[in-house]
This record gives structure tokens, C-alpha cells and sequence, in this order.
């Protein structure tokens, strides 16, 4: 965390300096202000969810945020940007915070970034504005902060004719939000503290859209949380801890290659794989007719082994979507639907299957997505990681670090136009079941709706200035009731 901290003046000054200058680079500064207000137990979940953890789950919040981007582009393919970002706000998980504070260098394909970004680490592409989110991991928490290596779109290969494309990335973290778990915890709750973070991905491409109109992509997307503490709150608002796991170079390596842990990890994560391991297959096919695009992709998701391959025969849990892309017009230019479910988990009961040797087992069943017995869940700040229409501990009433209902079916639907280059809308309706989790199931399957609507203004007279205003609708018996709007104003200049 000094480290952080030290990082974040150190890039201040550089950008400080870089902006005093402004010499052969492009400068990019943003102030953007925002304010929601409805009348729920918690805000309407489309005005606060897919946001990067701007968004706020309590039934009023505001926010300032300020921030600068320098770009600069050199010979040999060479590019280098950084940027720094800050916001403030009222009925958020914090007052202040650094949304962004990152340093990028590039040689043509490849980059390499130190900081946090708003990035989406799914290698899958979805329409940001109109999907539901992405199952292993999406825009609905704050960036990590972490050291990233990737190549960030698809590279076509030359020497195969252009008919194959590859992208993916590589890296390392931590969760920063050990104080913000000890503080939302109730005495006698669980947390955890120093957790680091690991993502991988790799995604291929095969077509040619130049002499077909059809492309199959497809990939493995994999993330890890290991290292850290589990701690318990106590009754004197301090904390114990309850397991110290290992973080040495080793266990960076074991999140690489998902292994199990050595003798100083926990008997669980010796058996099992070290650390919290969960991941999505993802696929993905492209038709272009004309000005038509149509796309069909499948998120699929796994914990553990479980439901990564098909050994158990149970792939039945994940996210299947429709994006069509319209000819231009002025009414619609983009239709989604989406399918999820989370609900079998490998099966209601827990299996134990004997691999040739007594010793050498195997384990499928009752997955409990998203939470863990060290880590807690796959949250940060309070928000999914990933999980489309799952609630994350924000929303839990009790303060358990926990999701509370894994068990879930949906159907979403998302509609954009662009009536004009100053106007567009977009509207979003979902609609879920709920069975709670396995372990405590709900008593009855409980019903939930999120609904919005949304239009943006870019009036040409004041070409730096942006405007936005929504409202939202939630109804159902999972996270309750709520009503409410939200506007925002942004201001841009570019240098």
C-alpha cells in the first residue's frame, strides 16, 4: 500500500511535468459530476452496476471526479500514456479514493501497464453499454491495481493469411480493500487483508471477414486470488487472524499453473487448488451481412476443475448472448438479448471420484459461485467481480462478506439508438429468478426486475460538454423495491 501511495505522487509530478510542457503529445483532461436519488433500501441496480465502482448501491449518493491523460507516440512503433484520476463523493464506500493512476508503454501490438486502469480483463467482446456484464470478470468494481502485459486486440497473424487472430494478457495484483471488509463486517464476521490478485487470458480468432463474412472466436479466461489473511472481527472492534496464507514466489507460480499448495497452505488448499481459482470459456461467432452485424457468444463459467472440461458432462451454467448490429438509422442501432444461469454448480450433491488410485481423487458439486472459505467471495469493495445479475455483499443487510443467493436464471435485454450526432438512449430490463445458495437456500423462489432508461446530450454549440440523465426501476423480493434517477454533467478538453 506505501508502495501504492508513493507510485501514485511519483506519476502526479511526471504528469505535472508532462502537462507543463505539452510538447508532440496529446493532453486529455476530464472533470465529470454526478448525483443519484431514489427512494429504495438501495438505488436502482442499472443506475449504480457496470460503472467501475462509481455507481453506489446506497439510495442517494454525488460525485466529483477530475482527471488527466498524456499520450505520446514515438518512432519504431513506440507509445507511451499515462493517466491519473481522483474522485470524491457522498454515499459511496468512500469519500476520496484514486479511481485511476496508471502508466502504459507500447511497442506496436504488445503493452505493458502498471497501475490502475478502467479496463475489462474478459478477453470476450460485449457491448459495455448494453450487456449484462461478464461472468468471470467485467466493469462493475474499481480497478485493481496490478502489472499487466497484453496484447489488447486481436493481432492477426501474417504468415497464415490473415485467417487467424490472437489476443490475451497477463497479471499480477492486489486487492486493496482490507480496510473497507474490516469496517463493513459486524463483530464476529469474517474478512480478508492483503489478498493478491492474478488474470490470464488467451482468445483466438479464425475467419477473414475480407473474403468471408464469418468469424469463430474462442479462448480461456482464468483469475486468481491467493496470499493474504482470513481475519475474525471481534466484540472490542478488533481483529484476530484466523489463517495466514503463504505469499512467497512459489504461490505466484501455483497461480499461474492452478496447483495445490504446499505444506504451509491450509489441509483444504493442499487437497484442492491454492487459492480461490475461477475462470470462463469463452466463444463467440461474428455474421456480416452488409451493413449488418450479427453476434452470438457463450461465457461460460467454472470454479475450480469443476466445469472446466466436460469430464462431468455439466456445462449448463453461464451467459449466452445475441448483439445485432442495424444499418444506420435514426432509431435503433443495436439489440441484445442475453441468457444466464448459475444455477446447477455441478449439482446439488458433492462427489468424490477415485482416479486410479485411492489417493488421487476428484471433487464436483454444490460449487458455491463466487464465494470461498478463505477468501470470502469474488468481490471487491463490496461489488462482483464478474457475475452478471448477482448481488454482492453491498447488499447484504447482515454485512457478510458473502453473496447470498448464487442460484440464479435471468433474461436481459438491452436496446441503443443515436437519433443524432448530439443525441442517444439506451434501455435496459432484466428479469431473475433466485433460489439463494445450497447451503442456505431461499424458502421460495424469490423474483427480482431491473429496468432503465437513459438518453445522452453532446450539444454541438458546447462541443467539450457532455450530459446525461436516467432513471431506474427495481421490483421484486431479492433486493426490493426502488424508484429513482440520476444526471450527470462532463466536461473534456483535449490538447
Amino acid at each position: 500500500m506505501k508502495f501504492y501511495k508513493r507510485y501514485i505522487l511519483v506519476l502526479g509530478v511526471l504528469l505535472g511535468g508532462i502537462c507543463a510542457s505539452g510538447q508532440n503529445s496529446l493532453i486529455e483532461c476530464n472533470v465529470e459530476a454526478g448525483a443519484t436519488v431514489s427512494n429504495g433500501d438501495y438505488a436502482p441496480y442499472w443506475l449504480s452496476t457496470n460503472k467501475y465502482g462509481m455507481g453506489s448501491t446506497e439510495d442517494n449518493s454525488a460525485y466529483l471526479r477530475a482527471g488527466i491523460v498524456w499520450i505520446k507516440a514515438f518512432s519504431h512503433g513506440w507509445k507511451m500514456d499515462a493517466g491519473l484520476d481522483i474522485a470524491g463523493g457522498k454515499g459511496l464506500v468512500s469519500n476520496f479514493w484514486v479511481q485511476q493512476a496508471y502508466l502504459d508503454v507500447s511497442w506496436k501490438m504488445l503493452s505493458l501497464s502498471i497501475g490502475s486502469k478502467e479496463r475489462i480483463s474478459s478477453p470476450l467482446e460485449k457491448n459495455a453499454e448494453l450487456t449484462s456484464g461478464w461472468m468471470t470478470e467485467g466493469n462493475n468494481t474499481r480497478p485493481i491495481p496490478q502489472i499487466r502485459a497484453e496484447i489488447r486486440e486481436f493481432y492477426s497473424l501474417p504468415f497464415t493469411g490473415h485467417w487467424l487472430a490472437l489476443k490475451g494478457h497477463l497479471a499480477y495484483g492486489a486487492f486493496l480493500d482490507g480496510k473497507w471488509q474490516e469496517g463493513f463486517v459486524q463483530p464476529g464476521g469474517y474478512y480478508t487483508r492483503d489478498v493478491k490478485y492474478h488474470s490470464k487470458a488467451l482468445m483466438f480468432r479464425l475467419g477473414n471477414k475480407e473474403k468471408l463474412p464469418v468469424e469463430f472466436e474462442f479462448g480461456l479466461h482464468m483469475a486468481t486470488q491467493f496470499a493474504g489473511d482470513k481475519m475474525r472481527k471481534l466484540a472490542d472492534g478488533s481483529s484476530e487472524v484466523v489463517i495466514d496464507m503463504p505469499d512467497d514466489f512459489r504461490n505466484y507460480i501455483n497461480a499461474f499453473f492452478p496447483s495445490s499448495g504446499g505444506s504451509d497452505a491450509p489441509e483444504g488448499e493442499q487437497i484442492n487448488i491454492e487459492g480461490n481459482m475461477l475462470g470462463s470459456w469463452n466463444f463467440a461467432l461474428n455474421y456480416y451481412l452488409n451493413d449488418w452485424k450479427f453476434r452470438v457468444y457463450l461465457d461460460h463459467y467454472f470454479e475450480d476443475h469443476s466445469q472446466m472440461f466436460w469430464q462431468y458432462g455439466r456445462w449448463k451454467d453461464g451467459q449466452i448472448g445475441v448483439d445485432i448490429t442495424l444499418p444506420k438509422n435514426r432509431w435503433v442501432s443495436r439489440v441484445l438479448w442475453e441468457g444466464i444461469c448459475t444455477k446447477d454448480q455441478s449439482g446439488a450433491l458433492s462427489h468424490e471420484i477415485f482416479q486410479g488410485a485411492l489417493t488421487d481423487l476428484a471433487f464436483y458439486g454444490t460449487d458455491d459461485y463466487f464465494n470461498h472459505g478463505i477468501y470470502n467471495s469474488w468481490q471487491y469493495y463490496g461489488q462482483a467481480m464478474g457475475a452478471p445479475l448477482l448481488y454482492g455483499p453491498a447488499y447484504n443487510s447482515n454485512h457478510s462478506m458473502s453473496f447470498r443467493s448464487n442460484r440464479m436464471k435471468a433474461q436481459h435485454i438491452g436496446l441503443q439508438g443515436e437519433p443524432s450526432e448530439e443525441w442517444s438512449w439506451r434501455v435496459l430490463a432484466s428479469f431473475a429468478q433466485h433460489w439463494g445458495s445450497y447451503g442456505a437456500p431461499f424458502d421460495e423462489v424469490k423474483r427480482q426486475f431491473h429496468g432503465m432508461a437513459e438518453v445522452r446530450y453532446f450539444p454541438a454549440r458546447l462541443k467539450n460538454w457532455g450530459f446525461k440523465a436516467a432513471i431506474g426501476v427495481d421490483k421484486g423480493s431479492v433486493i426490493g423495491n426502488s424508484v429513482g434517477g440520476t444526471v450527470s454533467v462532463n466536461y473534456k478538453f483535449k490538447n
